[in-house]
């Protein structure tokens, strides 16, 4: 456990220092040069070092600190929130709808695999539609679930624009569970398989007791893949149907705005910070389940 520990505040400790070594380049980099990019055979292969391109790191975190202006001309009464502020609200938005996605797509993943590695013909079946399904555009595929399920509601619930982002979160979402899972049920070795077979321990026992264990170090990896395809589906699916009050549209908005390129890289900075603690998350999963790894499961 205490290795696991130990290779955790490693992996934290290099994260830190590439984004220290980003800082540094990105300064330097704007530091010396050209205003009008680098460029070769008159092809700009790097970007302009101007402040509407690139502005200072410095501006990007001074601008957190100013007030966000209302949208729409409201008037608001004593002090403004600041543009942290709104980024952390967007940002609290979006992972809540991308956590209800991994979940759902952890579900669905989950439930696929099972049943493609305990029906060889439900694999064949399904596997090949499983790999398509991800070749769909979500540009074209977010407007038309949300006009799918617009009106439709059960038993009091009703399908909002919020529950299509949370669609198309579990969308990206299930793919690599499916995957990594199906791929850690058929993981353990032929001698294993055949132990369970011999005591008659059954399809269930022999899916808890061996074929779910042996796939938790093929799990995780995957589930860090759903993670950030969730984040990044949920933020895609913002900007589609223009769902308000996420990150997405707050770099939406940020983008359109002129003269201030400060803002949109800080809400982009804030996108990427969900990547992160996402992945954080998953991190604490496999933490949760160390014995596993300790053990060594069968292969």
């Amino acid at each position: 456990m205490s290795r696991r520990i130990l290779g955790g505040l490693a992996r934290i400790g290099l994260l830190v220092a590439g984004l220290v070594a980003l800082g540094l380049a990105w300064e330097g980099y704007k530091a010396w040069a050209p205003a009008d990019g680098v460029s070769v055979a008159g092809v700009r292969i790097l970007p302009r070092t101007n402040d509407a391109a690139m502005p200072h790191l410095s501006a990007v975190w001074n601008v957190l600190h100013e007030e966000q202006v209302a949208s729409g001309g409201a008037i608001s009464f004593g002090p403004r929130p600041t543009v942290l502020h709104g980024l952390v609200d967007a940002c609290s938005n979006t992972l809540g709808w991308a956590a209800v996605g991994l979940l759902i797509g952890l579900l669905v993943g989950a439930a696929l695999a099972i049943l493609m590695d305990a029906l060889s013909v439900a694999e064949r079946a399904l596997l090949p539609y499983v790999v398509l399904s991800q070749t769909v555009p979500l540009i074209a595929l977010t407007p038309m679930l949300s006009r799918w399920g617009n009106g439709w509601g059960l038993l009091g619930w009703e399908w909002t624009k919020a529950t299509s982002v949370e669609v198309i979160a579990a969308y990206l979402a299930f793919f690599p569970v499916a995957v990594g899972l199906l791929r850690g049920l058929k993981s353990p070795s032929a001698v294993h398989r055949d132990y369970f077979t011999v005591t008659a321990a059954g399809w269930w026992r022999t899916l808890v007791r061996l074929r779910l264990p042996a796939a938790v170090r093929h799990l995780v990896p995957a589930l860090r893949l759903a993670a950030a395809a969730a984040v990044v589906g949920t933020i895609v699916a913002e900007i589609s149907i223009g769902q308000p009050g996420g990150i997405g549209m707050r770099i939406l908005e940020y983008s359109q705005v002129t003269g201030n390129s400060a803002k949109l890289y800080a809400a982009v900075a804030g996108a990427a910070a969900l990547g992160l603690l996402a992945a954080a998350a998953v991190t604490l999963v496999d933490l949760a389940l160390w014995r596993y790894h300790r053990a060594g499961a069968p292969s």
